[in-house]
């Protein structure tokens, strides 16, 4: 089974935080889904470079990682997933979708509402536990 390593950033402005929404796929487990948006690792970079980079990319945002929060292994049906996640902060909720096709700023107890890919999940329970 192919195994792919990633990086994701749960990105707070004050109170509120980033959730978005992929685009159609062809996997239908992630099609359309919600997610921490971030991306996979290259060759030679630490997880934080890897973030900075793909948020910079994916969404045209600098961000302030403040700490590491989880790391999740999650089986899809046709590759296993490692993804490591960091609470981040942002000075202004300004951002280009340059890949997903909706956003949403939402408190903590809001996060259920969304449907979110597998293996963000985890990360959207530990949130919600912690408050």
């Amino acid at each position: 089974m192919k195994k792919i390593e990633v990086v994701a950033g749960v990105i707070f402005w004050k109170d509120d935080i980033l959730c978005v929404q992929r685009p159609k796929n062809k996997l239908h487990y992630i099609s359309e889904k919600f997610e921490f948006p971030g991306g996979k690792i290259e060759e030679g970079e630490t997880r934080e470079e890897a973030l900075n980079r793909e948020l910079l990319e994916e969404l045209n945002l600098s961000i302030k990682i403040k700490s590491f929060l989880i790391t999740v292994v999650h089986l899809y049906p046709d590759f296993e997933l490692t993804m490591h996640s960091y609470i981040c902060e942002v000075d202004s909720k300004d951002l280009t979708l340059n890949e997903h096709i909706d956003k949403k700023w939402l408190k903590v107890n809001e996060l259920n509402q969304l449907d979110w890919a597998g293996a963000d999940i985890p990360i959207v329970k530990k949130l919600v536990a912690n408050g």
